[in-house]
């Protein structure tokens, strides 16, 4: 047990450990949202938006969390819009749109940190780095998963009915796309709570494979949600553990656990499984194999 227990005899440890665990849990129980209401790759797009924001909040604030914060959230904000209003302008889906506006955005974030008046690695937004988590870093993580939270579970029924019938949703008074908007932002509250931990890229697989794994293992709702939310918070501890014990990036260490729990689930669960499903359709070929005769000899069809 000492083995487990000693890293968190340091005081950077235990700030890195309540950070995983409010990121793990808020972004595991956002992802049965993003996984039903298939917004993966639209996490995927905002995730590389935050960085003009990052960018100028970084020019203008320094490295101040607010100011990081609030420039990351205006920067996503205005990709989403943006292409929402390029969709319904053309002939272009959203996937397009969006996609379209946030690799702009990512390049013209990369040449605005040229412009910062302060030393800023690129990694450290992409990856995060959840060691040196500073108790500003924590507070901001502490409100915004608080929040997230907060909403969903306000909002939950709302959006379950989006999310499995909209049209039913819209006659019932209720405001589909105003829904989905508030949706899209607690992904993008998420992603800036995630920033110090795991970074802008690193953050969705936190936000995908959480409630991605569940679903390869139950058709329950809750399950994905609640069930998501505790195998987020568990693999942020247990890559928080490997990357002290490896001397690995923690970011890539909490997302390579949770895909190794994805590609479990994909090969051995116990309904939805490859290898369960193979090893059940030959169990179904030898029942349904035609009994050979008395004297061990399958008989031609003719004889039949």
């Amino acid at each position: 047990m000492s083995f487990f227990l000693e890293p968190f005899h340091y005081e950077f440890m235990q700030k890195a450990l309540l950070g995983c665990l409010l990121v793990g849990f808020t972004n595991g129980y956002l992802s049965g949202f993003i996984v039903l209401r298939r917004h993966a790759l639209l996490a995927d797009g905002l995730s590389h938006s935050l960085l003009p924001g990052l960018a100028v909040g970084a020019i203008f604030f320094g490295l101040n969390p607010v100011g990081l914060f609030l420039g990351a959230l205006v920067a996503a904000l205005l990709v989403v819009l943006g292409g929402k209003m390029i969709t319904h302008s053309s002939r272009l889906k959203d996937d397009t749109s969006i996609g379209a506006l946030y690799i702009a955005a990512f390049a013209l974030g990369i040449i605005l940190l040229k412009f910062a008046p302060v030393r800023v690695d690129l990694s450290h937004f992409l990856f995060g780095n959840v060691l040196g988590m500073a108790n500003g870093d924590l507070w901001i993580t502490y409100a915004l998963s608080f929040f997230i939270v907060l909403v969903l579970t306000v909002f939950h029924r709302h959006l379950l009915l989006t999310l499995f019938d909209p049209v039913v949703a819209a006659s019932l008074g209720l405001s589909v796309a105003w829904l989905d908007y508030l949706l899209i932002g607690m992904m993008v509250m998420a992603m800036i709570a995630s920033l110090q931990a795991v970074g802008a890229v690193m953050s969705i697989g936190l936000l995908i494979l959480p409630a991605a794994t569940i679903y390869l293992l139950s058709d329950s709702y809750d399950m994905m949600v609640w069930g998501g939310a505790f195998l987020g918070m568990a693999s942020a501890v247990a890559g928080l553990l490997l990357s002290y014990w490896v001397n690995l990036p923690s970011g890539p260490a909490i997302v390579m656990v949770l895909s190794a729990a994805f590609v479990a689930a994909y090969l051995f669960g116990p309904r939805y499984g490859v290898i369960n499903r193979l090893l059940n359709n030959r169990r179904t070929k030898r029942a349904s194999a035609p009994a050979p005769d008395q004297t061990g000899v399958d008989l031609p069809p003719a004889a039949l």
